[in-house]
């Protein structure tokens, strides 16, 4: 691959905790360049391994955070309902295995009381503000979201309406949702 190649782009996720619940969102498409090749990928999933409920939102290469999530699942089974554990485990992994190193993804993660974004610089950051936001349009759904925060609205008509921001202003996001909603446990 020449180092002109365009180059795969897109996403935005957030996560809003509020009231009782945490909403992790992410809109639905993939560009190559200046093209969009899918418009209804599905990058927010909820896992349970164990049967204790996580949702998870990636933004970055689909196979690296595949790959990720997998592991995620292995360390939350490895560590039932400490999820901070299991996040610091893999972080851990990730800045050290050379395998890992490579993979280009960032996660937002939540078992509806705690929220934690994991990067493969080995980050587990929780947010000060009860919202955080990772991909391409990340950082404008994180402001829309952050200037909502004080209004009556919940986690997740936060969440849609930063999203619908994010998909107004940034040409690699759009506005086809999955939205995931999981309550303290």
């Amino acid at each position: 691959m020449s180092n002109d190649f365009p180059g795969w782009h897109g996403t935005t996720i957030i996560g809003v905790r509020k009231g009782g619940e945490v909403v992790v969102a992410g809109d639905g498409q993939v560009s190559l360049g200046q093209t969009v090749i899918k418009g209804t990928a599905r990058k927010v999933r909820r896992l349970s391994p164990g049967g204790y409920d996580v949702v998870a939102g990636f933004a970055g290469s689909t196979a690296d955070a595949f790959t990720l999530l997998e592991r995620l699942e292995s360390k939350l089974e490895a560590t039932p309902g400490q999820l901070q554990r299991a996040c610091v485990e893999l972080a851990k992994d990730w800045r050290t295995d050379k395998y890992l190193q490579k993979l280009e993804a960032m996660l937002i993660v939540t078992d509806g009381d705690q929220l934690y974004v994991i990067t493969g610089a080995g980050d587990v950051l929780e947010p000060e503000h009860d919202v955080t936001a990772i991909g391409s349009g990340g950082n404008y759904a994180l402001a829309a979201a952050r200037g909502m925060m004080d209004s009556d609205r919940t986690a997740e008509e936060i969440a849609r309406a930063a999203m619908a921001i994010a998909a107004d202003i940034c040409v690699y996001t759009n506005g086809n949702l999955t939205v995931e909603k999981i309550g303290k446990s």
